[in-house]
C-alpha cells in the first residue's frame, strides 16, 4: 500500500463497508504525578485491553488546539471531530445551546453560565474560585436556582437584565442568552475551571470600545448572583449535608450561533452521539449527529460505564459512526483527584473498551476476509487536562487507531511519551479525521502533497 492514501469517496470502487467508532477519555491525558511514581494517569491505569489494541495499531499524537486558541473542550473537541476551529468556532456556549434545540436569531449573543463555588466572605477562603461545579450540584437544584437567579436579576437590576433569558441546561451548565442585540465583539471572559484557588474578581469579564460597558452590566450581575445565591433554601441545604454551595453564578463562553456542515456531506456517514454533556451533544446536533440517551450517565466517576459500553455496542449496529465520550476524567482532573483519575481510566477500560472490542470482531477482517464489513476505533483524549494545575494543557494529545488494514512496524504503548515518540504526527488536529475514516483502505487514489502538509509519518 502506497503512502498516505485515501478512500475515494462516493466511487463505485468503494467495497469495503467499515464501522467506526470514536472514545474519547474527556482530559485524560497528563503530566506525571509524583504520588504515581513519576508516571502519568495513562501510565499507571491497568488497561490490558487499550494496551491490546496499541500493540495491533498506531499511536500518534495531534495538535487539537490551534494557534491563539485556549485548550477548551469546544476547540479541541471540534478538532478531534474534524471540524477546523479556525473556521467554525464562534464560542463555547453556542455549541451548548445547540444540544439544548434553542432557538436563535444571529444577532443573539450565548454566553454559558456556570453555578460554582467562591469562597464567601469572613472565610479564609474568601474571594477564591473554589469549584467551577458547586460540588458537582443536581440538576433538579440547578434548574430551581437559575430561575430564582433570573427572577432576582429583574428585580434588583431590571435594565441590565433586559432582554436577558436564562435556561438550565445539565448540572451547573446553563445557557444565558441575551436577545438584545448587544455588541460583544471585544468581551474577554475567563472560563472557571482556568482559575482554580485564584481570586476570582481579577477575571471578570473585560472589554474594550463598544463593548466596556456591557462587560460591566456582566461583572454587575455576577456580584447580585454572589450577593444572591449563599442565603439561598438549597445552598442552606447543601451547606448542612456537607455539599458545596453554588454561591455564585460565572459568565463566560460567549458567542453567536454556529453553521457547520453535515458530517454525512463531508464524508458519507452517518453518526450518533453518546455523552453525559452538552457540549458534544452540541457538537453532534450541529454535524448532523442523533445524540442517543443512556440512563445512568453522569459527569463525573459516579456515572454509569458499563451502560455506556452496551448503548455504544449496541449503536454500532444502527449507524456508521459512533463516538462513546466519558467525561469523568476531565471532571476528576479538575478536582485533582489523580487517584480516581487512574481508576476512571480502569473503568472506561474494562467496562466500555473490553466489550467493544468484542462488538467489533464481529464484524471481520477485510483484509483476510474480502466480504468482511470491517472496523477502526479511534481512542483519543480531546485535550490534556493536568491533575497538578486542575487546568487544561495545549500540549498535543496522544492518540490510537486500530482496525482495518491498520499496521505499525513499531509496536507502542499508549502513553503520552510513547506517542510523542511517534513519527505519526497530525499538525492540524482537524485532519486527523479524514486519516481515521480513509487511509490506507482498498481502492484508493494518492493523497496531493498539499492536502497531507499538516500530516507526517502517515506510512500505514
Amino acid at each position: 500500500m502506497a503512502p498516505g492514501v485515501r478512500v475515494a469517496r462516493g466511487s463505485s470502487a468503494y467495497p469495503v463497508r467499515v464501522k467506526y467508532v470514536i472514545v474519547i477519555p474527556d482530559g485524560g491525558a497528563d503530566l506525571a504525578v509524583p504520588d504515581l511514581g513519576d508516571r502519568t494517569p495513562f501510565q499507571a491505569a491497568k488497561m490490558p485491553v487499550l494496551d491490546s489494541l496499541a500493540r495491533a495499531g498506531r499511536v500518534g499524537v495531534a495538535a487539537t488546539t490551534p494557534p491563539k486558541f485556549d485548550a477548551g473542550s469546544d476547540v479541541c473537541s471540534m478538532s478531534l471531530l474534524g471540524y477546523d476551529p479556525a473556521r467554525f468556532h464562534t464560542g463555547r456556549a453556542p455549541i451548548e445551546a445547540a444540544a439544548l434545540g434553542m432557538t436563535l436569531k444571529p444577532t443573539d449573543w450565548i454566553f454559558r453560565l456556570n453555578l460554582v463555588t467562591a469562597g464567601e466572605p469572613g472565610t479564609p477562603d474568601a474571594g477564591l474560585m473554589l469549584d467551577h461545579s458547586a460540588g458537582a450540584i443536581t440538576d433538579a437544584e440547578a434548574r430551581t436556582l437559575v430561575a430564582d437567579l433570573l427572577a432576582h436579576w429583574r428585580r434588583v437590576a431590571p435594565l441590565d437584565a433586559e432582554g436577558l433569558s436564562l435556561t438550565p441546561g445539565v448540572s451547573y451548565r446553563n445557557i444565558l442568552v441575551d436577545h438584545a442585540a448587544r455588541d460583544y465583539r471585544t468581551l474577554i471572559t475567563t472560563p472557571p475551571h482556568e482559575i482554580p484557588r485564584q481570586p476570582w474578581a481579577r477575571s471578570m469579564p473585560r472589554a474594550s470600545g463598544a463593548s466596556s460597558e456591557h462587560a460591566a452590566r456582566l461583572s454587575r450581575l455576577m456580584q447580585a448572583s454572589a450577593d444572591f445565591l449563599p442565603a439561598h433554601p438549597i445552598n442552606r441545604s447543601r451547606r448542612d449535608r456537607g455539599l458545596r454551595p453554588a454561591t455564585m453564578a460565572w459568565i463566560w463562553g460567549q458567542g453567536t450561533a454556529p453553521s457547520l456542515p453535515s458530517f454525512h456531506a463531508r464524508f458519507g456517514l452517518q453518526g450518533a452521539m453518546i455523552t453525559s454533556v452538552d457540549l458534544l451533544a452540541g457538537i453532534a446536533a450541529l454535524i448532523g449527529w442523533e445524540r442517543l440517551q443512556v440512563p445512568g450517565l453522569t459527569s463525573y466517576h459516579d456515572t454509569d460505564y458499563a451502560a455506556q459500553g452496551r448503548a455504544t455496542c449496541e449503536a454500532m449496529d444502527r449507524y456508521d459512526i459512533v463516538c462513546c465520550h466519558v467525561e469523568s476524567p476531565d471532571e476528576l482532573s479538575h478536582q485533582g483527584d489523580w487517584k480516581a483519575k487512574v481508576e476512571a481510566l480502569e473503568a472506561i477500560d474494562r467496562h466500555i473498551m473490553a466489550p467493544l472490542v468484542a462488538r467489533l470482531a464481529s464484524f471481520g477482517d477485510p483484509a483476510s476476509d474480502p466480504a468482511a464489513t470491517g472496523w477502526r476505533l479511534l481512542y483519543m483524549p480531546d485535550h490534556y487536562t493536568l491533575t497538578s494545575t486542575r487546568k487544561h494543557d495545549a500540549t498535543p494529545v496522544p492518540f490510537l487507531i486500530a482496525g482495518a488494514f491498520i499496521r505499525s512496524a513499531v509496536e507502542r504503548p499508549f502513553t503520552e511519551s510513547a506517542a510523542l515518540s511517534s513519527d505519526l504526527r497530525i499538525e492540524r488536529g482537524h485532519e486527523l479525521m479524514d486519516y481515521f475514516l480513509n487511509s490506507a483502505l482498498a481502492h484508493v487514489r494518492p493523497i496531493a502533497p498539499a492536502a497531507r502538509s499538516g500530516i507526517t509519518g502517515l506510512n500505514p
